[in-house]
């Protein structure tokens, strides 16, 4: 099981990781662009399936534990 905070920007023109940002105290945030818009769910989904092809494994091995209307979000992949 892995835990990663990620960084949501949608509207963008394509999927894609675009940093791994550190903090001062060693914590990683991936920044990453998705395509849909933050509307009725559909940029969540777009970052599940973006995220099940970058990791190789099923959508239903990742889900949103926090932050499903922020931009700042921590997902859990199994």
């Amino acid at each position: 099981m892995k835990y990663i905070r990620v960084k949501v920007i949608p509207r963008s023109g394509k999927n894609e990781i675009v940093e791994i940002m550190e903090d001062s105290s060693g914590e990683k945030t991936w920044k990453i662009r998705i395509k849909a818009i933050p509307e009725k769910g559909k940029a969540n989904k777009e970052l599940i399936r973006f995220l099940s092809e970058e990791f190789k494994t099923e959508k239903e091995n990742i889900s949103i534990i926090s932050g499903e209307t922020d931009h700042l979000k921590l997902i859990k992949i199994t």
